[in-house]
C-alpha cells in the first residue's frame, strides 16, 4: 500500500465511515474506493480533490499522509507545523536573523580565503540577495 492508499482508509475510518457510505458521498463504487484503499488503483487529480474536500484536508496531505501549516506573525516571525496523524513538528524561522548570520558567515570565509575585505563584501551582498530571493519565494 501507498501514502494515497493508507491516507484515505485512515481518514474514512476516523470519520466512522464505511466504503459504501464514502462511495455515495463521492458517486463511485465502493469497488473503486476499496481498489484505492489497496493500492490497486489510485484516484485521479479531480478525485483527489473531492475527496480532501469530503475529510476536510489538503490533497498534500492525501497524497504524502502529513500537512504542513505555515504561520507568519505581525515581527515576522515563521512557524512551520508538520504533521503526520498525531505527531507533529513545529520549527520557528527568524528570517532577519538567518539573513544577518548568512551573510556574516559568507563575509567571514571570503576574507580568510581570499585576504580581501572586497571579495568579503562582494560575497557578503551576494548571499542576501540569494537569502532574500529564498524567503520570498518560500
Amino acid at each position: 500500500m501507498n501514502k494515497v492508499s493508507t491516507t484515505i482508509k485512515r481518514l474514512r475510518l476516523e470519520k466512522g465511515m464505511n466504503q459504501e457510505q464514502l462511495a455515495e458521498k463521492l458517486h463511485v463504487t465502493r469497488q473503486a474506493v476499496s481498489n484505492w484503499e489497496t493500492g490497486k488503483t489510485q484516484p485521479d487529480i479531480e478525485m483527489l480533490t473531492k475527496i480532501a474536500e469530503k475529510f476536510n484536508v489538503s490533497v498534500e496531505r492525501l497524497i504524502y499522509g502529513k500537512e504542513i501549516r505555515e504561520t507568519k506573525n505581525e515581527s515576522g516571525v515563521i512557524r512551520r507545523t508538520w504533521e503526520w496523524g498525531n505527531s507533529r513538528l513545529s520549527l520557528t524561522f527568524f528570517p532577519e536573523r538567518l539573513t544577518l548570520a548568512g551573510a556574516m558567515l559568507a563575509m567571514v570565509v571570503s576574507y580568510v580565503n581570499w585576504h580581501s575585505i572586497g571579495w568579503a563584501i562582494l560575497h557578503g551582498l551576494l548571499n542576501w540577495g540569494y537569502i532574500l530571493y529564498y524567503i520570498i519565494r518560500w
